[in-house]
Parts: structure tokens; sequence; C-alpha cells
């Protein structure tokens, strides 16, 4: 039963206008939206879902913020979501859409489905680079994007109370087939899909209290689109949560923004790719969030 990559997301919102102009703002292509609704798409085929939040349809929030309602995860096929339905109805209820598509919910009450992925294989153009070792642009210019779009959904990370973590990594790992990638001890698994390479795809990040979306971040094709991505969301005031950097654990370059839906959206590339030879590695002690991240005159010491 693999599981292959983060299909969608649904959130149960305040202001359908204020959630739909953020993303939007973030690139993702819309599909329709009135006053009650909206839904976005990237160009992998995968959609984010806005719904007001006392939507009777929607599934209830696992904390005190109705912000993430549902995390659809995408299987490889038929008889993979078959196993999942029987391995997830040894111990709780499942619920199965007109369309074929399970609704159930884990371990701290975030709401997950799980439907056949249905991927697309968009064609992505990534600019040419010169260095010291290689010219790959002569007698041409580099030209902004503009307004960059990202390609794909590529990680989650959710909090989970720290009391029950364990249990709750432990239902992604052992009856879901994530792997586990790095064990940040005093931060959580990062974990991977059955079927993906990426360094993660979820992160259950402990809190002593909390329960609610952290992050979700995006892949953008290259370096420039994460920096133009964050300038464009700058210039239509939305608020910058962390500077530009790079993460330590995943190696990815990042920028992240307050959501309006709950948590951030991090714009995203260049991270790493884990295959099945790899082993997980333990840290007693978490590694520093980042290996650099941009610093200004006063900033005190990171």
């Amino acid at each position: 039963m693999a599981i292959v990559r983060i299909e969608g997301v649904v959130f149960g919102v305040e202001s359908i206008a204020d959630c739909t102009r953020f993303f939007t703002d973030a690139g993702l292509e819309s599909v329709s939206s009135d006053a009650d609704a909206s839904l976005f798409r990237t160009p992998c085929n995968q959609t984010v879902e806005l719904r007001k939040s006392d939507d009777p349809a929607l599934p209830p929030p696992a904390g005190e913020r109705a912000d993430l309602r549902e995390v659809i995860w995408g299987v490889d096929s038929p008889a993979g979501l078959e196993a999942i339905h029987r391995e997830m109805a040894k111990d709780r209820e499942v619920k199965v859409g007109a369309d074929g598509m399970l609704h159930t919910h884990d371990l701290t009450g975030y709401g997950i489905a799980f439907k056949v992925a249905d991927s697309a294989s968009p064609q992505i153009s990534v600019s040419d680079y010169n260095s010291p070792a290689r010219i790959g642009r002569i007698n041409q210019r580099r030209s902004a994007i503009g307004h960059p779009r990202p390609v794909r959904l590529i990680h989650l990370a959710l909090d989970v109370p720290n009391a029950g973590h364990d249990a709750a990594n432990d239902f992604y790992i052992r009856r879901l087939g994530f792997k586990p990638i790095d064990d940040s001890r005093p931060v959580g698994i990062f974990m991977q899909c059955e079927g993906d390479l990426q360094h993660h795809n979820l992160l259950l990040v402990h809190r002593s209290d909390r329960k609610g979306i952290n992050h979700m971040a995006v892949e953008m094709q290259e370096f420039d689109a994460v920096i133009e991505a964050g300038n464009y969301m700058t210039e239509h005031g939305w608020k910058e949560s962390r500077r530009l950097g790079r993460h330590t654990l995943g190696s990815n370059l990042f920028r992240f923004y307050h959501s309006p839906c709950g948590g951030r959206i991090e714009f995203a590339c260049d991270m790493d790719r884990m295959d099945k030879t790899w082993q997980v590695q333990v840290w007693e002690k978490a590694p520093p969030h980042h290996l650099w991240m941009v610093k200004f005159p006063g900033d005190a010491e990171r």
C-alpha cells in the first residue's frame, strides 16, 4: 500500500476572501472560487481547498483553532487503497465517499483521507547557471520570473502534543508505511512517503499543548523562484515569519510567510533526496535549525 505523495489539503477558514487572496498571491492556480469555497491546484495536480470553518461537511478540527481539517494522501493503486482501508478499519471508523475516497482520522485527531493519486508531470524549466566549473549561460542575460508558481506540495509539518507523540509517529510509520529519515528527539521524526524520495513529506512537531498546522511547504523550481515568490508576498502585504535561509535537516532553501489559514507557507527548493538504502539518523540533541540565514547589521548571533 504505497502512499506516494500529498494529494491535497483542506482548510476550514473564517474568511474565504482573505485566504483566497493568500493562495493566489502564493502562485497557486485557481480552479474555482465563490463566497463559500475556493479550490486551487499545483501543476502536479495536487489541490488546496478552502471552505467555511462552519461547513458541516468538514471533519472537526484537531485543535482549538479551526484551520487544517484534512490531509489527502495519494496512493499508488486501487489495491493499495483497499489495503489502507483494511488497516484503518481495524480500530477506527472509515467513511467511503461517493468518489471512493477514504476518510478517517489519525491519533492526534487530524482528518486524513486517501485516494488513488491523480498525478500530472508538467514540464519544468530551470534557468542555466554559471559557475567557475561550468558555463551554463553565455551571451544571454538573466531575467526576472515575476510571479513564480509553485510546482508541487512537498511536505506538511503538524503540531502534536508532546505527550503521546511516539504513538502519533508510530501510527504513520508502522501502519501507513512512512520511512523515518531523521529522528530529532526534541523536535520530531522527519518522515518520507513510501513512494517518494523527498527528505520528508511529513513532520509531527512535538508541542507541549498545541494542535494545528505548523506549516505546509511548496516546492519552487529554483533558487530565484524562492526569492521572487517571497518578494511578491511581501509586496502584497503578507508577513514573513523567517528570513531566507537553508535548513540543516533536508538542506532545502526556504522562505516562510504567515498564512491566514493557520500556520505558515514555506517556499522551498533544493531539498535532499533519500532512497531506500538510507538509514535513519537519530539526534538526541536537535541540530541547528539552519545552515545559514540572511543576517542584517545589529542581528544577534545565531
